[in-house]
């Protein structure tokens, strides 16, 4: 069904209900809403059709850097070393299974959507009330609502007592949304703006209503927002990328070797099989099979840390990718914010402060009196729990602390009557007797009656005619008032007056005049404790905080400014102001704004791409339907798992679970040593099978003879990148980790000296070996093979030892700082020394027993290698090496 563009907020009742051909006093007849809902389909979110778990799994396979995998395991089988085979295939399949598990749990964010959109809904039809499940809503239904129930479709309310909505969840607001029936004029207003609407999927916490039918299933905004949510492309992660490229320059750069090798050998007159195999073994050697076990392992491991610290990661790539993010887009409500109200700031005659003070004078009391009595929140039961309206709820909390309970207070001055709240007049009054004395039968007065009346500033002042103290100017206290509104607090204004008795008619016009003027007070949803501090650690960590909110822009800048996320001189940019931009105008700044309020779900993700589009590499923080599909585009999404929603949650990449913004700091911090970590793998796994490359290259052209056999290939590659490599993934954090700016974008694995070092080092490791062959087959020993297989064994544990820091020392950091890696080392030496002692494994690995001499030779030549590289970090340190351009 096509969708409706119709602008119903700037609809009359009676129109909307012409329009859609329906008598609301009636709602449709059964037969109507039959054919309506045949045409347009049950009130239901949508899925995409998705893939079967085989066509998950089998996609899997890929990826180039997996195919190259799945043919050099191919080629070990022809060549009769299924050692070589079942390895990789035994990767292959881990690193499947994993990926196919994350793929399965990322596409059950619609499925989140269909839970939240699954409501019961009481509706008119023939004239009568039924109640029928929400998927069986048609367009012109009349439906009726009441607290605490969730809107189950779009709705054009008719009649109106004292609604209240909670549309956090998919506009951004703290508070809960007052609805009325009349007519608004604008057609573009934001969601939160359109006050004669309830939308799918929000609750109603206050009042009733009825509304008609205008909007049900994809067609609703909630439908708009699960349309995004398919829309919005998985973004890969920085490591996903340069591994991507990095296996297809290998794969090319294997195969050119392979074919030289083979080609020189074949001119040279050697045996053609003897050339496949040491072809074969090149490749072996060149392809670094372990490296995406060792990557899922290690972010594995990562993950399972964060978990402790509160950050659960759904998709493992996240935690590399938290080493690059740039621009962190929160959401203000629950995330920056504590998501409750609280009363900030008092005005009384005409000076300000931020409490109730400890010894009242008459005026304060007067103040407190009636922010306790003209209130409806209420404590839930014998526990400390107060429900009502967030506002009074927070009136209610200040009051109380200051000494001035309800309860208390209640029985002294008993609630007689109440001229409710509504939307038109802006101002709630409570009638009650003020003596407290016990008074029998509900006629009798006692000494009076007193109003309290609250309300917004400009609808109550007017009808003030003085002060309880001081002189009374109206204009300068709306003044003050709208200057308090500008810092971003919700004012209110107090007043009361009394009266001989309850009037026999509730008049609000007679009711709320002559009123005496007690105080203003202003409330915000006060920003974490912890957030501040947060968002400096984000800036000393070379990360721009941004704070995207479907707010008012004064709430959004005052909390920004309090944040230190926006100075005093701060620019916030609307949702208006952003859609009349093109996407190429709004990339020419995007880098500059800092807050933007009044959003919409479709504008948080042209942020974040205009973000990407420059290159930055952006987190999106948030916890309702509405951050989902920008959650999900974000190069990294954060939800949070205590106040966040289902939807949220399954289209992110991290969960907050204690929805602390202070977590992605520390998630941060572990993104940043994990990435370290893998960068480090990833140069110990290349040197040493460039220097195995270099060894099988280099020995022919001096006349020695294939100093390597493909099972001696096989057993350094699982052994020296096994179990070592799996230990350099527990390396601790390098120091200053969270003083450098975040790693660019588009920066290489084998930046920073990386791809030099693994030149050098594996042409050092190369040239011993080769020198290690020659001096041994020239001198006539039976052992030559076996002396350069120990050799390329051990070098390797001594490399493994010296880059555990690019710049520190060994010693600095201590032999000790990484037990799980000397362990590694350990036993990787003790099965070395097995391969060469144990008989029986002599003919399997093709090995023979080194003399005492022999063995320290080898020992002493594989020192080599930690010596040179302790020499490159000293050189690293006095900046005379890979130091950055100036």
């Amino acid at each position: 069904m096509a969708a409706d563009l119709t602008p119903w907020h700037t609809l009359s009742s009676e129109s909307a209900a012409a329009r859609l051909h329906v008598d609301p006093a009636q709602g449709l007849t059964p037969d109507e809403a039959a054919q309506r809902l045949a045409q347009a389909g049950p009130n239901e979110i949508h899925e995409q059709r998705r893939r079967s778990p085989l066509a998950m799994f089998v996609s899997q396979f890929t990826d180039f850097m997996i195919l190259v995998l799945i043919a050099a395991a191919i080629v070990a089988g022809i060549v009769g070393e299924p050692q070589d085979s079942i390895a990789i295939v035994v990767i292959l399949l881990l690193n499947a299974v994993i990926g196919f598990i994350q793929e399965y749990r990322a596409e059950r964010a619609v499925a989140a959507l269909q839970r939240l959109a699954a409501a019961s809904a009481r509706v008119r039809r023939g004239g009568q009330w039924e109640s029928v499940t929400g998927a069986q809503l048609a367009p012109g239904d009349v439906v009726w609502l009441e607290a605490g129930n969730v809107v189950p479709a779009d709705l054009r309310l008719i009649e109106v007592a004292q609604l209240k909505v909670e549309e956090a969840a998919l506009t951004g607001e703290s508070h809960p949304a007052e609805k009325i029936p009349g007519v608004l004029m604008e057609a573009g207003l934001p969601l939160g703006d359109r006050r004669n609407m309830a939308y799918k999927g929000t609750i109603v916490s206050y009042g009733r209503a009825e509304g008609i039918v205008v909007a049900t299933g994809m067609q609703t905004e909630l439908g708009r927002i699960a349309a995004l949510l398919h829309g919005a492309d998985d973004v890969k992660t920085p490591l996903q990328k340069r591994l991507a490229a990095f296996g297809q320059r290998l794969a090319l750069a294997v195969l050119a070797l392979c074919a030289i090798i083979f080609t020189v050998g074949v001119l040279r007159g050697e045996p053609v099989v003897l050339m496949f195999l040491t072809a074969v073994s090149l490749a072996v050697a060149a392809i670094p099979e372990a490296l995406p076990a060792v990557v899922t392992v290690s972010l594995a491991l990562s993950a399972h840390k964060m978990v402790q610290r509160h950050a659960l990661i759904r998709r493992l790539p996240a935690v590399e990718t938290l080493g690059s993010v740039t621009f962190i887009c929160s959401d203000k409500t629950g995330t920056l914010t504590e998501n409750r109200m609280r009363v900030e700031r008092y005005c009384l005659a005409g000076q300000m402060a931020e409490t109730i003070p400890a010894a009242p004078s008459e005026a304060w009391t007067m103040l407190a009196h009636a922010m306790a009595l003209s209130n409806d929140a209420a404590r839930h039961g014998s526990g400390k729990k107060i429900l009502g309206d967030p506002t009074e709820v927070a009136l209610y909390q200040a009051a109380r602390s200051a000494g001035f309970d309800k309860a208390d207070l209640s029985a002294s001055y008993p609630r007689l009557a109440e001229i409710p709240f509504d939307s038109e007049r802006r101002r709630m009054a409570t009638l009650h007797r003020i003596t407290s004395l016990p008074l029998k039968g509900e006629e009798q007065i006692g000494d009076g009656v007193i109003v309290y009346v609250k309300g917004a500033p400009e609808a109550l002042l007017p009808r003030c005619m003085n002060a309880l103290i001081g002189s009374f100017d109206a204009d300068a206290t709306l003044a003050v008032a709208e200057d308090l509104a500008a810092q971003g607090l919700r004012v209110l204004a107090l007043a009361y007056r009394e009266l001989p008795a309850v009037p026999d008619f509730l008049d609000a016009d007679a009711v709320e005049q002559d009123l005496i003027f007690l105080g203003l007070v202003g409330l915000i949803d006060p920003p974490r404790p912890e957030a501040a501090e947060a968002v400096a650690l984000c800036r000393t960590a070379g990360i721009t905080p941004v704070m995207i909110t479907g707010d008012h822009p004064a709430t959004a800048r005052a909390i920004a400014r309090r944040l230190g996320i926006i100075g005093d001189e701060g620019e916030v940019l609307t949702g208006q102001q952003l859609d009349q931009l093109s996407l190429a105008e709004f990339e020419e700044h995007v880098e500059r704004v800092r807050v933007y309020a009044r959003v919409a779900p479709e504008q948080k993700i042209k942020i974040v791409k205009a973000l990407q589009d420059k290159g930055e590499f952006v987190a999106m923080t948030g916890d309702g339907v509405n951050d989902a599909p920008a959650l999900k585009r974000a190069d990294i999404g954060v939800a949070m798992g205590k106040g966040g929603t289902d939807v949220a949650r399954e289209a992110a990449h991290m969960v907050l679970l204690d929805d602390n913004f202070a977590t992605i700091v520390s998630a941060v911090r572990e993104g940043r040593r994990i990435y370290d970590n893998i960068r480090k793998f990833v140069k110990y796994n290349m040197t040493g099978n460039a220097g195995e490359v270099w060894t099988l290259f280099l020995a022919p052209f001096m006349g020695l003879p294939i100093p390597l056999l493909p099972i001696h290939i096989l057993w350094v590659n699982l052994l020296t990148d096994g179990l070592p490599g799996l230990a350099l993934a527990a390396e601790p954090e390098a120091r200053g980790i969270m003083q450098r700016p975040p790693r660019p974008p588009q920066e290489s694995i084998f930046a920073h000296g990386n791809w030099q070092h693994m030149i050098w080092v594996g042409l050092l490791l190369g040239a011993v070996c080769v020198l290690t062959q020659a001096w041994a087959y020239h001198t006539g020993s039976a052992h030559w093979q076996s002396m350069v297989f120990t050799v390329l064994t051990l070098s390797q544990m001594g490399h493994v030892l010296a880059i555990r820091s690019e710049r520190d020392s060994l010693f600095t950091q201590g032999l000790f700082s990484n037990k799980l890696l000397l362990l590694a080392i350990g036993v990787t030496f003790a099965l070395q020394m097995a391969v060469l002692y144990v008989p029986a494994l002599n003919p399997i690995f093709k090995t023979e027993p080194l003399t005492l001499a022999e063995l320290g030779l080898c020992l002493m030549l594989s020192s080599v290698v930690f010596i040179a590289v302790e020499i490159e970090k000293m050189l690293v340190r006095r900046g005379l090496l890979y130091a950055p351009a100036s």
